[in-house]
């Protein structure tokens, strides 16, 4: 094998390729990168049994090959590369890349002992990259980080018709975002449901949001337990994870809510100014009331901190509600709109966060994003 590359292709190929590998692994050869250089091109595949992604990139191909390298090392490598072209070589079992004055050697892993790469399944729709990865980081922060729960630290996605939704929960906050979904022609009548993990689709999404169309593939019947999603140059796959998420339609439905309405960015400030007191895991208290206005409160004793702001209530009388600060604030940030619609019942119950639409603007862009909390019963 031998080929020449520009520094900046191989060190964008690399990187993608190498989040689909385990942060550790007691299989050392799932950490490794294949590289495959043939007829003009370099292929990069990294696959670890749970995630897996190939990567193609032009190269001026000397000699056609195949090698398995550590991934991150190779990684590590292309970051310090000088601008320009880049040399690879396999020379016996050594990998060698040379750029700009600089040579390193790589030791090699064995190529019979990795893994074969997987059939990934048909394409079943496509949807905007761009849109798609910022819909999961509106729902991600709501998904668990308890790995012995695994179902409740992914993301399950829902296609229906012309409509793909995202939604995450971790028992104590339930995050939904809808956006628009093209399926394929033979795929527009089905539902599908499925979990993958978060942080993976995270990586992911992040690595093709520049991409313009996503296509995402998977077997409706189960196949091999993957989904796929591919770009130009680039083709990923996640593994399914077991369960399903609890359905969120009932809890989203509340009786009788009263509902306020905050300027968000504000409301944002005062709850990072006002959690400086808070000890871990105690609430931050909001007293809204019918005449104006929403007191925030935090602490106890002597370690106190308040903020009043402006704020507009519907639908009764006074209401008190207190929550977690960090979860409110992962909910506040995850919305772009300009104010936010708290729909409350009081506390220890169900709150439903959601953006309210500017004038002019179509109410139903922001029902696309709700994200619900449960309100803390002790408020003294």
């Amino acid at each position: 094998m031998e080929f020449t590359i520009e520094r900046s292709a191989l060190a964008e190929a690399v990187a993608r390729a190498a989040r689909s590998l385990p942060a550790r692994s007691t299989v050392p050869v799932l950490g490794g990168l294949l590289l495959d250089a043939r007829a003009g091109r370099l292929r990069i595949s990294g696959f670890d049994h749970e995630a897996f992604a190939e990567i193609d990139t032009p190269a001026d191909t000397a000699v056609d090959g195949r090698v398995l390298v550590l991934g991150r090392r190779l990684a590590d490598i292309c970051k310090v590369l000088p601008e320009g072209r880049v040399g690879c070589a396999l020379e016996g079992s050594r990998f060698t890349v040379d750029g700009g004055g600089t040579r390193f050697g790589l030791s090699t892993l064995p190529l019979e002992e990795y893994p074969a790469l997987p059939a990934l399944p048909a394409v079943r729709g496509q949807v905007d990259a761009a849109e798609f990865a910022a819909a999961l980081g509106q729902v991600v922060v709501a998904a668990g980080r308890d790995d012995t729960l695994p179902v409740l630290t992914g993301v399950q996605l829902r296609t229906e018709g012309e409509t793909l939704t995202l939604s995450a929960s971790d028992r104590y906050r339930y995050a939904v975002r809808s956006l628009p979904w093209k399926p394929e022609p033979d795929a527009a009548v089905e539902t599908l449901e499925i979990v993958l993990p978060g942080r993976r689709l995270t990586d992911l999404a992040r690595a093709v949001a520049r991409s313009g169309l996503l296509r995402v593939g998977l077997d409706p019947h189960g196949g091999n337990g993957l989904v796929s999603f591919e770009t130009t140059g680039m083709r990923s796959a996640l593994r399914l994870l077991d369960g399903r998420l609890p359905r969120y339609d009932k809890l989203f439905s509340l009786d009788g809510p009263a509902v306020a309405e905050v300027e968000r960015e504000p409301l944002t400030e005062a709850v990072r100014r006002v959690g400086v007191v808070a000890e871990p895991n105690s609430p931050i208290r909001m007293d809204f009331s019918a005449d104006g206005g929403v007191l925030l409160q935090a602490g106890y004793e002597d370690d106190v901190a308040s903020q009043r702001m402006a704020a507009t209530l519907a639908g009764g009388g006074d209401v008190s509600v207190a929550f977690n600060p960090q979860y409110l604030l992962d909910a506040l940030q995850s919305f772009t709109a300009r104010r936010i619609r708290f729909e409350l019942l009081g506390p220890g119950q169900r709150a439903l966060l959601g953006g309210v639409p500017e004038s002019g603007e179509d109410a139903g862009a922001q029902v696309t994003h709700r994200h619900l909390l449960m309100s803390v019963r002790q408020l003294s």
